[in-house]
């Protein structure tokens, strides 16, 4: 047999394959729609059906991972499902959501990256913006920004929820890397913009090649971008989107200081989510201020043997030197262990407040 006889052997059996990938695609498709008809046959009168359950959509994209025997990976594979279910969805009910622009910013790729290229996307100027969307309806859900792992937390999205009655719905983990981008050469560059955290993710490069450029923080990085596009003698640290919506030259690729640089995002909305089996929860607790205050707090998850994922604190607005402790740890309100847990804290707080039970990140 010649190489071109082989060639076209596999072709043909890919040709069939593909045939046969389609029709079950069509078929998942129309038992998500099968779904959809089921929940509102179902529904009490005046009941808004929720179609986007968050914990489903973990257990069935880590049930994917599990499963795959490669050669594509693991994570690969997730994200192709991740699409799938993505336009499934879109059949049942299209999902808006709205997120930090503008566009081209690294919240949007997180966007994306946790509901697929099939949702609808509306991007706000503010964090405090992307709230009131989603409290408003106007959305049906929020993506914002929460810690990075270099510059550490935002503290504009935890400051949110003191006043906001939305709750965590689930997280988005983004590998992040920074581009220098202009409309020229580089050789003259006396500006260059960039949000605060990544001119901070970014400060021993920019030391070392650009020491006597003035660094201007805006909004956001594809600010940044559209900025560089307007002016002259100035560049923008971005993501690669940004360069290529805004027509800008990569000047130097991947300028993060950590390689490893890292930014967790929260998806917000106004419905609560059941276990998925592998979860994680968020509060925020104040205490007055006094001897032994934060060991009341963190007391009742050590003696439960329960794992922090991170705490953050953020001054009250219960009164001056008055503190609020955004605590994350592993497991869900409704397991029977954490439950108990929950209920000393509110006892022993001055003030609590649960913001939301979700799954862990999956991709």
């Amino acid at each position: 047999m010649t190489e071109a006889q082989e060639l076209e052997q596999l072709r043909q059996s890919i040709d069939s394959i593909d045939r046969q990938i389609q029709e079950l695609i069509n078929q998942r498709a129309r038992c998500a729609q099968q779904v959809a008809e089921v929940k509102e046959r179902y529904a009490a009168p005046g009941e808004q059906v929720v179609f986007y359950r968050p914990e489903r959509e973990a257990q069935v994209l880590r049930s994917v991972m599990e499963r795959n025997e490669g050669p594509l990976s693991g994570e690969g594979m997730a994200r192709l499902f991740r699409e799938i279910m993505s336009q499934c969805l879109a059949l049942e009910e299209p999902l808006n959501v709205a997120f930090l622009g503008p566009e081209g910013t690294f919240t949007q790729q997180a966007t994306v990256k946790h509901f697929g290229h099939s949702v609808q996307c509306k991007s706000q100027v503010s964090i405090a913006d992307v709230f009131r969307e989603v409290e408003s309806g106007s959305a049906n859900y929020g993506v914002v920004p929460v810690e990075n792992s270099t510059e550490g937390v935002v503290t504009h999205t935890l400051d949110s929820f003191f006043d906001s009655n939305l709750h965590v719905c689930g997280e988005v983990t983004l590998r992040i890397h920074h581009h220098l981008m202009s409309q020229g050469d580089g050789a003259s560059i006396k500006r260059i913009y960039s949000h605060s955290q990544s001119l901070g993710q970014c400060r021993r490069w920019l030391d070392q090649h650009f020491p006597n450029a003035e660094r201007i923080a805006v909004n956001s990085n594809a600010d940044a971008a559209l900025r560089a596009s307007q002016e002259a003698d100035c560049a923008a640290i971005a993501g690669e989107v940004a360069a290529d919506l805004y027509q800008l030259n990569l000047l130097h690729s991947n300028i993060e200081d950590r390689p490893d640089n890292t930014t967790r995002f929260l998806i917000v909305g106004r419905q609560l989510t059941t276990p998925s089996g592998d979860d994680k929860t968020s509060i925020m607790v104040s205490s007055r201020n006094q001897p032994g205050a934060l060991y009341q707090v963190l007391a009742p998850f050590h003696e439960a043997g329960i794992s922090l994922t991170r705490i953050e604190t953020r001054p009250a607005r219960s009164g001056t030197w008055n503190y609020a402790f955004f605590i994350d740890f592993e497991g869900h309100c409704e397991d029977p262990d954490i439950n108990p847990v929950l209920e000393r804290l509110q006892q022993l707080a001055s003030d609590y407040k649960w913001l939301g039970s979700y799954p862990k990140a999956v991709l």
